[in-house]
C-alpha cells in the first residue's frame, strides 16, 4: 500500500487527525497542482475538476472540513489515488 493510499485510509477513518502535509500529499496524489499560495490559503486545482481545494493550516494539522472536502472531491469524481 503507497504512502497515499495510507493517508487516504486514515482521513476517511479521523479526517482531524490529518497533518497539514499529509492533506497536501493527498491531494498532490489525487492529481491536484498547487496553482498559489494567498496569505495562508493554499489552493490546488486539477484539470477537468471545476472546484478547487483550498487548503489552510490549522496548529499542524490542516482544518478538518478541509479534509473531509478533499476526500468528497476524490469520491465525487471517482479520482484514483497515485
Amino acid at each position: 500500500m503507497s504512502r497515499a493510499a495510507k493517508i487516504f485510509a486514515a482521513a476517511k477513518q479521523n479526517p482531524q487527525g490529518l497533518s497539514f502535509a499529509e492533506t497536501q500529499a493527498l491531494a498532490v496524489a489525487a492529481g491536484f497542482a498547487l496553482k498559489r499560495v494567498n496569505g495562508s490559503h493554499h489552493i490546488y486545482a486539477k484539470t477537468g475538476i471545476p472546484e478547487p481545494i483550498n487548503l489552510q493550516r490549522d496548529g499542524k494539522g490542516a482544518k478538518g472540513y478541509q479534509v473531509r472536502q478533499v476526500l468528497g472531491l476524490i469520491t465525487k469524481y471517482k479520482i484514483e489515488i497515485k
